[in-house]
């Protein structure tokens, strides 16, 4: 399975260690541009600024085509990543903001994000949810308190 990812998936990844996971889940994950741009930030934390310096051969940075100007109130990564997946007929597209993933669907795409991937490597056995979730919380990831919880396995 080939696809297009935003900052944010492998992000998250990164910074609780599950980055590993994307190749056993995914056959080749290719990033635009701008997100790598992104992930090159200054403001970067140290663990993404590692695993940019030995970037996996898994991770493919491609330059994006052009931009569809019903792309054009996203971010650049957001508006790459979707006109990248559709450029190449990827089987997915990695985003977790609202607006992306809503402007990719309407483009055709699957949409699958940093929960979907930690979600998909639990049921294969290959993470314990619950501590990969504790994990994430840890971070700045901005997810619904109740999406959260139900993948917990709470109450919706």
């Amino acid at each position: 399975m080939i696809v297009v990812s935003d900052t944010s998936p492998i992000n998250y990844l990164v910074l609780i260690e599950l980055q590993d996971l994307l190749p056993k889940l995914l056959d080749r994950v290719l990033i635009p541009e701008a997100v790598h741009r992104e992930l090159q930030s200054t403001e970067a934390p140290d663990p993404i600024k590692r695993f940019l310096a030995e970037a996996p051969d898994w991770l493919e940075v491609r330059a994006s085509p052009e931009i569809a100007p019903t792309l054009r109130h996203l971010d650049a990564g957001e508006r790459e990543a979707i006109s990248l997946a559709l450029s190449i007929g990827a089987d997915s597209v990695l985003l977790d903001e609202r607006k992306g993933r809503q402007a990719a669907r309407e483009q055709g795409l699957r949409v699958s994000g940093t929960l979907g991937l930690i979600r998909l490597a639990a049921d294969q056995k290959l993470i314990a949810l619950k501590d990969a979730l504790d994990r994430l919380a840890k971070t700045n990831f901005r997810g619904s308190p109740r999406l959260l919880n139900s993948l917990r396995g709470g109450r919706p």
